[in-house]
């Protein structure tokens, strides 16, 4: 029962942070919300731990998301200080069609 619990609440959090990167205006939310995603996916990997013959599979899974979250995060920390560098600002309504010069 706590798994399916804890595997819906691990969806809702993902969903909320699917809306909230599709409805972001500003680079920080976006991160935030990225990052509200990578905490729902570590939330549904609790529940692999508690299955005897999966513990070493979820424990290389777990480390494969902790190294993908840390160069995520990163990478956004320094596109979050070119953008603005370049734009003066953290709006994503400075960004135009396919990446070009507004």
């Amino acid at each position: 029962m706590m798994v399916y619990v804890t595997l819906v609440t691990s969806a809702a959090i993902l969903l909320i942070g699917y809306v909230m990167a599709m409805s972001s205006k500003e680079l920080v939310r976006l991160l935030i919300s990225l990052e509200l995603m990578f905490g729902a996916v570590f939330l549904a990997l609790m529940p692999l731990f508690t299955i005897p013959n999966l513990t070493t599979s979820a424990f290389s899974i777990a480390v494969l998301t902790v190294f993908t979250s840390g160069g995520e995060l990163m990478i956004l920390i320094a596109a979050m200080v070119t953008f603005s560098k370049k734009f003066r600002s953290m709006s994503t309504d400075d960004i135009v069609a396919g990446g070009d010069s507004p």
